[in-house]
């Protein structure tokens, strides 16, 4: 067996491979998929490769991977010895990566399958798109602030009755004409969210986990899609603690020698953009009745409404796991709520709007059906309030499991 360790850059890799405890130098690779294709062929089946993550890791991956045992892309945040190193060419690198192999200490990265990565790419795409069309809404509000021009009295700018307030305001004639541009330029970035989610809503039609996770109060189709795109599979995560560190939710800790440990802000390590979507559904799901608002203003008293809400991110970010291990809904779901979400999602698919004839989600139009529904999830929130209301987080385990058994009581 030998260890090869690419160097990846955009046109070429720098290859060198270790064998019986000796480096050998083998060139220069072009990054071209037919010539990286035919190294990988010359390749051993039993040679392990070693890559750096990096943009087109995954696509070499996925060349190299048919023609040896096993491909290996390390966590380059964890291989310091090569981000700090004196002395550093593409042949060292590349040298550092096959050793830390060899010898059982390279961090490697997680490798998706082919469908979840497009789902990747999906998701990534919408958010582009929704921070593009955001970008241009605050070029508009630009435009109107430097002459002198109040905010708009409407929820959206960019909509109806903002576009109808926006054409009545006074500015140089150079700058309406920037002002229509930018709204052309946002209806041109709708009209592509709208195809990119309706290839979204059809796979999370077909998926049933998506469809469990919306259950939760918070969480959309949006929410729901980019965490099954960072997950992908639950069973890669023995328990939740390791899903909530690879979401960058857990806290950081120092502590050396006997001294007391410091625990500070979250890691914001792992995947960004599942960890932000988490803190959007953890805001929603404090506005919503049931137990996670009740989780949500305990912590806002002691800590405020920030920590708050990313502390309720971690807990949905739990509850998520259980979710997903155990196929299961969420106990404290609303089902008209629910219904109405999965219509919605079907909606975007594409389906036809079918008027007059009363579907799954009807029940959440009824206003009776909806504040039932709403006051046994109270009831559940207030549960909830009356259990933890004699805990102590700071004090002995005895006195707080003496607090819990007087609330029972």
């Amino acid at each position: 067996m030998c260890i090869i360790g690419l160097d990846i850059h955009r046109a070429f890799a720098e290859a060198v491979a270790w064998e019986d405890g000796r480096l050998r130098r083998l060139g220069r690779v072009d990054m071209r998929r037919d010539l990286l294709g035919a190294f990988a062929a010359k390749l051993s089946p039993s040679d392990i490769v070693v890559i750096e993550a990096t943009g087109n890791a995954s696509s070499a991956a996925a060349v190299v991977a048919p023609h040896v045992k096993k491909v290996v892309i390390a966590n380059p945040k964890q291989v310091r010895i090569i981000a700090y190193a004196k002395i550093k060419t593409d042949t060292i690198d590349a040298s550092v990566l096959a050793q830390l192999y060899a010898s059982g200490f390279l961090p490697e990265v997680w490798i998706p399958d082919e469908p979840t990565q497009a789902l990747l790419r999906q998701v990534t795409r919408r958010n582009q798109i929704v921070r593009q069309r955001s970008r241009l809404k605050n070029v508009i509000q630009s435009i109107l602030h430097s002459h002198l021009i109040p905010s708009c009295p409407h929820a959206d700018l960019c909509g109806a009755r903002g576009r109808s307030w926006l054409s009545e305001q006074i500015v140089p004639e150079d700058e309406r004409l920037a002002i229509d541009r930018h709204l052309r330029e946002f209806d041109r970035l709708g009209d592509d969210l709208q195809v990119i989610e309706r290839d979204l809503a059809r796979s999370a039609l077909e998926d049933e986990g998506v469809k469990r996770l919306m259950t939760i109060p918070g969480v959309d189709m949006t929410v729901a899609l980019a965490m099954k795109a960072a997950i992908s599979d639950v069973s890669r995560f023995d328990e939740p603690q390791k899903l909530v560190s690879y979401l960058g939710l857990n806290p950081s800790v120092r502590q050396s020698g006997p001294g007391p440990a410091y625990h500070g802000r979250i890691t914001k390590q792992g995947r960004g953009h599942a960890r932000g979507m988490l803190v959007e559904a953890a805001w929603a799901a404090a506005r919503a009745p049931g137990p996670l608002r009740a989780f949500f203003l305990r912590v806002r008293a002691r800590r405020g409404q920030h920590v708050a809400a990313v502390a309720t991110a971690r807990k949905l970010a739990v509850i998520i796991w259980h979710l997903l291990t155990k196929s299961e809904s969420y106990a404290w779901a609303r089902p008209s709520l629910h219904a109405k979400k999965l219509r919605d999602m079907e909606l975007k698919a594409g389906s036809k709007a079918v008027r007059g004839q009363k579907g799954a989600a009807h029940a959440y139009n009824i206003k009776s059906h909806r504040d039932e529904e709403r006051r046994w999830v109270e009831q559940a929130e207030g549960a909830y309030a009356r259990f933890v209301a004699g805990w102590n987080p700071r004090g002995p385990k005895k006195a707080r499991t003496d607090a819990a058994n007087e609330v029972r009581r």
